[in-house]
């Protein structure tokens, strides 16, 4: 008996996009062997500012404009949090740190009842507790509390979460182009600012934001070429998953990305997560899902 499965098209491509970030992920990691997290932020950013920038000239910005603060605000914020991100990726198993960032729409809940007045149901509620209590399983803070990375990985999904609810307020104003490129432009120059400010300062407990630069030669090229490449393609199959399917169910999906990433973190040599460690990955995937739901 022939049993014919058909997967929605939203879905493929966002289960592509997923494994096209865990993969990107992965080209980060290689690449910190080499060069700070914060070259790494500025090598993922500049190759989306010359994708965007060449489409923007052949089509202008269609934008209403009257937010500048509010655009900058979503370019630093986004630009912080992908520090934080790159950092861990460096320097804890990608699964972690893949998990860490996709709190992101825990907090975007909670984020928009605060400052957006959006109401919560009950599920919701359920969903946001449950995010919080896979947080504190992952982390597992001891009499010293939080670790630095554990600090970074939370900051990098409240950070991810801040920008998604600058964007729903930049979308009545802006092109999504213009929005974008806040992010990545802040992404390209940020760094640049930091390296030069990284020649005159040096603050070991800040080495998440500053650094050297370091002039990537042979397979470091293929590295930055294909993390940059990899984010690009990401970017577009998630955007053509939400323009082909309900945005909860994409929202759900999304979270493939996590044992993706575990997946390819096993195969650079991360080791197995612990127990509890897992059973905090399932309660933030089982959180992510619930507000994908919710929404």
């Amino acid at each position: 008996m022939k049993i014919d499965i058909k997967i929605d098209e939203g879905v493929k491509y966002m289960l592509f996009a997923s494994f096209l970030f865990a993969v990107m992920g992965a080209f980060a990691k290689l690449s910190s062997g080499y060069m700070s997290s914060l070259e790494v932020v500025f090598f993922r950013n500049v190759f989306g500012v010359l994708i965007i920038g060449f489409a923007v000239l052949k089509s202008p910005l269609k934008s209403v404009g009257g937010k500048p603060f509010l655009l900058f605000f979503r370019g630093f914020i986004g630009f912080t949090a992908l520090l934080a991100f790159f950092y861990n990726i460096a320097h804890i198993s990608l699964g972690d740190a893949m998990t860490f960032s996709k709190t992101s729409p825990i907090f975007t809940a909670l984020f928009a009842w605060l400052f957006l007045s959006e109401k919560l149901s009950k599920k919701a509620w359920i969903a946001v507790f449950m995010g919080f209590v896979g947080i504190v399983m992952i982390t597992q803070p001891s009499g010293l509390g939080f670790s630095k990375y554990d600090i970074l990985g939370i900051f990098s999904g409240v950070g991810a979460a801040l920008a998604y609810i600058s964007v729903r307020e930049l979308k009545k104003y802006y092109d999504t182009r213009a929005i974008v490129l806040s992010f990545m432009g802040v992404g390209t120059i940020g760094p640049l600012i930091l390296l030069f400010v990284s020649l005159h300062v040096s603050i070991p407990e800040l080495d998440f934001m500053l650094g050297s630069f370091v002039m990537p030669s042979g397979i470091v090229w293929l590295y930055v070429l294909a993390m940059g490449l990899l984010a690009t393609l990401a970017q577009v199959y998630m955007t053509k998953a939400y323009g082909a399917s309900k945005a909860g169910i994409i929202g759900a999906v999304s979270y493939t990305n996590i044992p993706f990433s575990i997946a390819v973190g096993i195969f650079l040599g991360d080791s197995l997560p612990s127990i509890i460690t897992t059973a905090g990955i399932i309660l933030i995937i089982s959180a992510g899902i619930l507000v994908a739901k919710e929404k």
